[in-house]
């Protein structure tokens, strides 16, 4: 999960009001429910000491929410009397959890959000493409290249007069400018859409002709799909199912490449290891919540890996007001300048940390085998 749109929960201090609710409505009652589930959430933010500014925008931003409509669930996080964050889940919560804590609880978004990637789709004919970026639950236009007119009102049956190779050769040519202005779209829309993922849609010829012309980091990372249409109206059904597979196939495999890189680097839990041997891609490892907050507090960490409920992401640390001061024992912030360190999660601290870095963080699902503790990293290098 990229945790870039966390960062506005980190530029005041708290405490924090934050609040998972299901938003899902199957029933007839679902406003009754809705009303229930508002009262469930105030009572808890009360009964955990939240002061009555903060519960009250809570609640009344869940009483704005429409009785359909909405996305599976939802998440709050509220601060001095206003909701400064609020995330659509991809996932319903299994029950309403409402808590108020020193830092924003971010951790259960981890398992809820989900680890599907940004994906940017582009839609290509022979007149140009429309770039959409899918960002569950959200889908938005982000781009549009355009080719020739002339090329727009021409089509590739070749006229049967002496100027057939001239034609040939300029609608070829035309096609050709065409292909590199969308694949120079693309490139200059990447980086400013954050996507992960690069789905190439339309014509074989003609998306395979923009594929050649990526930048080698965007066709690392680019996928083609039949079944897409830039025309208005055109029924998006199956296109949607192979993107889906699409962007399943690659969180699996940046999940096992991330694990692969963790089990080669890491030494004993705990410990960081020297591995001059072997190749460990982009970094070591760290294993165990001292090895993990330690690499952090250093800006070693590219890839946080966490094991939603394990018992190292439910331990305390000790945190400061900044980003970085987070650390096992207290005397280790005091030490950073804190005159009062306050305690917090361990998840909840290594991911603003990870956020406030620009780092990502990966889920470990139950059943397969994470690091000890369920606390790990992939590190930028090891020291």
């Amino acid at each position: 999960m990229e945790l870039g749109f966390l960062k506005p929960l980190f530029d005041r201090p708290g405490p924090w009001a934050s609040v998972y609710v299901d938003t899902t409505r199957a029933t007839e009652d679902a406003a009754k429910m809705q009303e229930l589930r508002n009262r469930s959430a105030a009572s808890q933010l009360i009964d955990a000491g939240a002061d009555a500014y903060t519960v009250r925008a809570v609640t009344e931003t869940l009483a704005r929410e429409p009785v359909s409509g909405a996305p599976p669930g939802r998440a709050l996080f509220a601060t001095g009397a206003e909701v400064v964050l609020d995330v659509p889940l991809a996932v319903p919560p299994p029950a309403i959890q409402a808590t108020w804590s020193i830092l924003p609880h971010i951790a259960p978004l981890t398992g809820l959000r989900g680890d599907e990637p940004r994906c940017l789709v582009a839609y290509i004919d022979h007149t140009g493409a429309d770039l959409e970026l899918r960002d569950r639950p959200d889908r938005r236009i982000v781009g549009r290249a355009q080719g020739k007119e002339w090329q727009g009102r021409g089509h590739r049956s070749i006229p049967e007069d002496r100027y057939e190779w001239h034609y040939r050769n300029k609608v070829e040519n035309g096609w050709n400018e065409t292909a590199e202005i969308i694949a120079g779209e693309i490139a200059r829309a990447w980086p400013e859409c954050g996507a992960d993922l690069l789905v190439l849609t339309g014509d074989p010829r003609e998306r395979r002709a923009v594929h050649n012309r990526l930048p080698e980091c965007v066709r690392a990372v680019t996928v083609e799909a039949e079944n897409g249409s830039r025309s208005p109206g055109a029924s998006k059904r199956v296109l949607d199912q192979q993107i889906a597979e699409a962007c399943e196939r690659f969180a699996h495999e940046r999940l096992q490449g991330a694990l692969e890189r963790f089990y080669v680097g890491r030494g004993r839990p705990g410990e960081h290891r020297e591995a001059a041997s072997v190749d460990t891609g982009p970094g070591q490892a760290a294993e165990g919540m001292p090895a993990v907050v330690d690499a952090m507090r250093k800006h070693q960490v590219a890839t946080l890996l966490l094991t939603p409920d394990a018992s190292d992401a439910r331990r305390e640390v000790w945190i400061g007001p900044g980003v970085d001061q987070v650390a096992v024992q207290r005397s280790q912030v005091r030490a950073m300048g804190v005159a009062k360190p306050e305690r917090a999660r361990a998840d909840d601290a290594l991911l603003r940390s990870a956020a406030a870095a620009g780092g990502e963080v990966l889920t470990v699902p139950d059943g397969i085998r994470g690091p000890a503790g369920g606390l790990g990293a992939v590190l930028r290098w090891s020291m």
